[in-house]
């Protein structure tokens, strides 16, 4: 008797044992996961930060809502460190070895233009998170990348019509970041301001990444000593905000109007109100804009950001949690996760979710979107705000067809780069 009701407990731990393996590997087959190759470490590492946080996000949202195509997203990371050699095998090895789906991030267009290339050779798709270089939809384009945040020459052509009304015959100076984000931001710049002349509107070069101190504190005593009315600073992320506070201490502030071509929230914040106060810059996207403008879902995200981190999203967070959403919708269209079926739902796709209505360009899969110049606040109104980050006044949008370059010139620029335009054909 006791032998054989031993026997039906053993028979009744199997039949379990059974049922939780079947689960357990239901529910391994009903995972997708996704790349997400951000900089961690390294200069950009706040707006980094802000692609996490947005992405883990929209994430849970989304997993919360049944996933994609009913598989839950799993989010797998690596830091780039904001390096393109790392970022090239952070991405060989989140394909080849983790079996993402999908690759998406970059606060440097290096790291997207390697990490893009990285994800076309093994047939998989990648989304350019931060990445303003002209290259990465242009030259550098192919099929397998997609740019979700505006590009340099966007961000030039609204920062422009600013600059022609306040700064028209005035002497500038450059200090730009030396790798392709920084060379095609003042090519833009110089050609919408009307400062292509190099002998009179000078420059210098400094090291990305790596710049120190030392390297700003030189840059700025020659812009110092150039008789220069507009200071340029073509940086980004840490490297920014180490030179503008610079910048303030050496009292260029009270001599030369400062601009900043590419601006962020983590970047204001990063440099502080006192360092930011009155500098004129460009972006796709702010906090702001949802209240402004009444947008119901940016505001949703704005808040529930807000209060799960204690502080708003910037641009870059925008741009990660839009990605997410436009894959899973792009997915969903496609019936599945073949690359090149998902490639087909996004050209010409046109979508809204945190501002008003964008588009993938189908030719180069550039996001066309209205863009904004901007000028930060005085110190003491962000002061008086939540959190401190109240930093952007809006002085102009502009649509995105007008900002953005047209298909014939970006057509010329590829073949002038000895480019064939079946390179973006299967």
């Amino acid at each position: 008797m006791i032998k054989r009701k031993n026997t039906k407990i053993v028979k009744n731990a199997l039949v379990l044992l059974t049922i939780l393996l079947a689960l357990s590997t239901g529910a391994s087959a009903a995972v997708v996961k996704i790349g997400l190759n951000y900089p961690k470490t390294g200069p950009y590492s706040v707006q980094g930060l802000a692609q996490l946080r947005a992405a883990e996000m929209a994430v849970e949202e989304i997993n919360q809502t049944g996933g994609i195509l009913g598989h839950k997203v799993e989010l797998v990371v690596r830091d780039s460190k904001s390096k393109a050699d790392l970022a090239k095998k952070n991405v060989e090895d989140l394909i080849d070895n983790e079996g993402v789906e999908m690759v998406f991030g970059g606060s440097s267009s290096a790291v997207a233009i390697a990490g893009g290339k990285a994800a076309k050779s093994r047939g998989k798709l990648y989304f350019g998170t931060l990445t303003y270089s002209n290259a990465t939809t242009g030259v550098q384009g192919h099929k397998y990348i997609f740019r979700e945040c505006y590009n340099a020459w966007m961000g030039a052509k609204v920062l422009s019509e600013y600059l022609k009304e306040h700064f028209s015959g005035k002497r500038y100076f450059y200090v730009t970041a030396d790798y392709t984000w920084g060379w095609t931001t003042e090519a833009s710049i110089r050609k919408f301001s009307r400062t292509l002349d190099t002998k009179r509107h000078k420059r210098i070069l400094t090291p990305f990444p790596g710049a120190t101190r030392k390297n700003f504190q030189k840059a700025l005593t020659k812009a110092a000593s150039s008789r220069a009315e507009v200071l340029v600073l073509v940086l980004f992320g840490k490297d920014m905000a180490d030179a503008v506070k610079l910048a303030t201490e050496m009292g260029l502030k009270k001599k030369m109007s400062i601009v900043v071509p590419n601006l962020t929230l983590g970047m204001a914040a990063s440099a502080g109100p006192k360092a930011m106060e009155g500098v004129v810059g460009a972006l796709p996207w702010t906090w702001k804009l949802p209240y402004d403008k009444n947008y119901a879902k940016g505001i949703a995200f704005v808040e529930d950001f807000a209060n799960k981190y204690k502080s708003y999203p910037s641009t870059s967070a925008a741009s990660a949690y839009t990605i997410m959403y436009q894959y899973k919708g792009a997915v969903e269209r496609a019936g599945g996760f073949d690359a090149k079926a998902v490639i087909a739902m996004l050209e010409g796709h046109k979508y809204t979710l945190l501002k008003d209505e964008q588009v993938w360009r189908a030719f180069d899969h550039q996001s066309v979107q209205t863009v904004y110049a901007v000028r930060c606040k005085p110190e003491v109104q962000v002061l008086k705000s939540k959190f401190k980050q109240d930093y952007f006044q809006i002085l102009k949008a502009m649509p995105g067809d007008k900002a953005v370059r047209s298909e014939d010139r970006w057509a010329r620029t590829r073949k002038a780069a000895g480019l064939q335009l079946a390179e973006l054909q299967w």
